[in-house]
């Protein structure tokens, strides 16, 4: 089990910039990291993720304008949130999945509150 600590949440104008960070209790290395954010009334929706080698992807809504990042030497995943709009509040959630013996294991941080707001 990993537990997940997410931070970096705020106020910010539109058209500003955030860095969230979710730091891990143990090793990261082996789990796909990704960032999911929930806004009021909606469904949780993924905005990026990253695999253990690497690779990224992200929800066309964020594409280009987020960057999803790890460290796994600090067991921290981060996300850089440049040109925030309004339709970028949420909450967002930190997650981290794994397969062993074939059965996903999915972990997940308490969230943290982003609000784009002028």
């Amino acid at each position: 089990q990993v537990q997940l600590v997410e931070s970096g949440g705020g106020l910010v104008q539109p058209g500003g910039s955030l860095r969230l960070s979710c730091a891990a209790d143990k090793s990261i290395s082996m789990y796909v990291m990704g960032w999911y954010r929930q806004a009021p009334g909606k469904q949780r929706e993924l905005a990026a993720h990253i695999t253990t080698g690497g690779n990224t992807n992200y929800a066309d809504s964020v594409k280009g304008r987020f960057t999803i990042s790890r460290d796994n030497a600090k067991n921290t995943v981060y996300l850089q949130m440049n040109s925030l709009n309004t339709e970028d509040t949420a909450i967002y959630y930190c997650n981290a999945w794994n397969l062993v013996a074939g059965v996903r294991r999915n972990y997940w941080g308490q969230g943290t509150q982003v609000t784009v707001s002028s």
